[in-house]
């Protein structure tokens, strides 16, 4: 973007620029991610069979929705802090740390394990930008996390409640 019309998008901010920077950088990330996860979580809904099928596409239909709220949040949080969010689906390839599942067919169980393990990595990357906010005083950031972080961990404990039946996790 040429400097005249990255002025244009400019939003003055009182934390400065470089919290602007690390936040805006990591918070594009995280969008990003959300976006992964919310396409491997769609999948699932999407080719989900077996005697729970009802079950589990409702399940991941409405984490899927959660998880898509969230991307507009992020990115206008990133744009709220001065910065610019991702542009096109290869600026998200590009940023996206979350693991993805093209197989033909997954096994429903794993489906309900890879997506648990997932939002407990986003989790993770939720804590690690959180404590960058924290160290810049960027309590808007923080707190839209802290949000995100409780329903992420909602959705880890349902679809682990979900596979308890399975016998893939020992209690």
């Amino acid at each position: 973007m040429h400097s005249k019309e990255h002025a244009r998008l400019n939003t003055p901010t009182d934390l400065g620029e470089r919290a602007r920077e690390d936040i805006t950088g990591s918070v594009n990330m995280l969008l990003a991610d959300t976006f992964g996860l919310f396409m491997k979580t769609k999948n699932f809904h999407w080719h989900v069979s077996g005697p729970h099928f009802r079950d589990y596409h409702l399940l991941f239909d409405e984490q899927a929705e959660e998880i898509l709220g969230m991307t507009d949040v992020l990115a206008e949080r990133v744009r709220k802090l001065g910065g610019t969010t991702l542009h096109s689906i290869g600026h998200i390839a590009k940023l996206q740390r979350a693991s993805e599942n093209d197989a033909e067919y997954v096994d429903p169980q794993d489906m309900l394990a890879e997506l648990r393990e997932d939002n407990q990595a986003m989790i993770a990357r939720m804590r690690e930008v959180h404590a960058l906010c924290d160290g810049h005083h960027d309590v808007g950031t923080s707190s839209l996390l802290e949000e995100f972080i409780d329903q992420a961990e909602r959705r880890a404990w349902f679809l682990f409640e979900a596979s308890r039946s399975s016998g893939l996790i020992r209690h």
